[in-house]
């Protein structure tokens, strides 16, 4: 269980760089949020983090796109029928949480890093599972136990990591671009590790 947590994690931080890296205006507004909320404080604690909106919406549209663990498997308990499909009880069914966080029938711009949609209509309560246009840690009863630490952990190293460095591409990744290519294993990840510069504050 500690393994999946760090591995979904680490993918998560790695992504979520990504993106950041890939829209300069908000990491922009993500760390002036940080050092007006933090100041001169060299340490991010994790009762910062409600003083943070931005960077909690920031870490919403991180999970609802960079699904780490996109295939979750589940078995139907009931004899149940879903859009006039009939599933047996006993059938072992693999819902697609990538899908579903990308619909375009929940989500305007469903394949693009936009933060602002959680700010107002798109505001999504997904701690409790029941909100089925995004399952970053599933849902139900069987909801992933590691939800609580990845939510204070995301927000915390992705903070600190903003807040005390200023992060570069190197030259060659810079004229290339970010390799998007992912690979699924445990998580899904990029093929590719990403390599950015940090430059201390």
């Amino acid at each position: 269980m500690y393994g999946a947590g760090a591995s979904t994690t680490a993918a998560l931080i790695e992504w979520g760089m990504v993106d950041l890296l890939q829209n300069p205006e908000v990491m922009r507004k993500v760390k002036e949020e940080l050092s007006g909320v933090l100041g001169d404080k060299p340490l991010m604690e994790e009762s910062d983090i409600a003083r943070l909106p931005y960077l909690q919406v920031v870490v919403k549209e991180i999970l609802r796109l960079r699904m780490v663990v996109p295939l979750v498997p589940r078995k139907a308990e009931a004899d149940i029928e879903v859009n006039g499909y009939r599933i047996p009880k006993g059938t072992n069914v693999i819902l697609n949480a990538w899908a579903i966080n990308r619909s375009a029938d929940a989500w305007s711009d469903p394949d693009k890093f936009v933060p602002e949609r959680f700010i107002g209509g798109e505001t999504k309560n997904f701690q409790l599972g029941q909100d089925f246009d995004m399952i970053p840690f599933g849902l139900g009863r069987r909801i992933c136990p590691g939800m609580p630490l990845a939510q204070k952990l995301i927000p915390l190293i992705l903070g600190t990591l903003l807040h005390r460095f200023k992060w570069e591409l190197p030259a060659e990744v810079k004229e290339a671009g970010i390799d998007m290519t992912e690979k699924c294993g445990v998580v899904l990840s990029l093929v590719t590790p990403l390599t950015a510069i940090p430059k201390e504050i």
